[in-house]
């Protein structure tokens, strides 16, 4: 066990039964990581380096609470992928007031998840957005490989680090600045509406951050973007890191985002996405960030909107590189 996780507030007592729920299914394996997993979650509560007023920090115990919703049986694709074998290792031990504490112990947490399961997919559920750039740090020095990150993203998160710091609204800019990856990697999509602002476009154009906009992928549709998008990073990359921030979507789908707005993606959309990404091996790990439980629907629609867009990544796995 790694000394930088922790238990989860949220467990369950698995049942191995016909009509299996995601609550019996996904594994516990808070005493130990094994080189046995398929895939591994992590939770990562982290959400005071929010630039909005968030509590992104309880997705990870709202994720696990909605297992108890879902099946492990798609009927989109008439399979039930039980076999696939995941792990929830926990939470990432956080300080309660150092941000750059909290940002070192998320690093060395993966880096010891990849120490013990260099073989699986390593899922990551926010926590806002500032995470992922210790996850990807992580992921680079372990296996010193070119990364490449495909975003789905209202926002560029190209703010100065000078002036914002290591927050949700600078993860990528840290990436790029301190070398870690080059923008020519990094592809944006779904950016949209009136959020970003020029010094944001200045700062894409000198890095060289491909920019796909919310109007072209829905002239291209979900399974050409994304061949095109991986056909390109196959040509540079070794490994392709996707990283899912909820405000991507559209208010009316997701309420309980806290940089919410109108004009973005709708759920069936970041669905398909997932769905091609998830059929590429060179893809070898994921996040979901910004998603706030307390401002969602008492029915929990965005909660369930993660969830289910994270069931939709597992089966296009499961069904294209079991």
């Amino acid at each position: 066990m790694s000394q930088f996780l922790i238990s989860p507030a949220t467990t369950w007592n698995r049942v191995n039964h016909e009509d299996m729920k995601v609550k019996d299914w996904i594994e516990p394996s808070y005493a130990q990581l094994e080189n046995r997993f398929d895939v591994v979650i992590t939770g990562v509560p982290l959400s005071r380096s929010s630039i909005s007023a968030s509590a992104a920090s309880e997705y990870p115990d709202s994720f696990r609470k909605s297992w108890n919703f879902f099946t492990t049986y798609s009927i989109d694709e008439d399979v039930d992928f039980r076999a696939l074998r995941i792990a929830d290792v926990g939470d990432v031990k956080m300080h309660g007031t150092n941000i750059l504490q909290c940002h070192e112990n998320i690093e060395h947490a993966i880096t010891d998840i990849q120490k013990k399961c260099p073989d699986s997919f390593y899922v990551q559920i926010g926590g806002d957005h500032s995470i992922t750039a210790p996850i990807i740090r992580s992921l680079a020095k372990h296996t010193g490989k070119r990364i490449g990150i495909v975003q789905f993203d209202t926002h560029l998160d190209l703010r100065s680090t000078e002036s914002d710091g290591p927050s949700n609204g600078t993860p990528i800019r840290q990436l790029l600045d301190a070398g870690i990856i080059r923008g020519e990697d990094v592809y944006n999509i779904g950016l949209h509406g009136f959020y970003n602002a020029p010094s944001l476009m200045k700062a894409a154009n000198h890095y060289g951050v491909n920019r796909i906009t919310l109007k072209q992928f829905r002239e291209n549709g979900a399974e050409k973007q994304i061949a095109e998008v991986m056909k390109a990073l196959q040509d540079k990359v070794d490994i392709v890191y996707v990283t899912v921030d909820m405000d991507v979507l559209d208010i009316t789908y997701a309420p309980g985002v806290p940089a919410s707005t109108p004009g973005g993606m709708r759920t069936d959309e970041l669905f398909d996405l997932l769905y091609e990404v998830g059929k590429y091996d060179i893809v070898r790990g994921m996040d979901f960030v910004c998603l706030d439980p307390y401002r969602d629907t008492l029915e929990q629609q965005t909660v369930k909107a993660g969830t289910y867009a994270f069931l939709t990544a597992m089966v296009s796995r499961y069904v294209y590189l079991k």
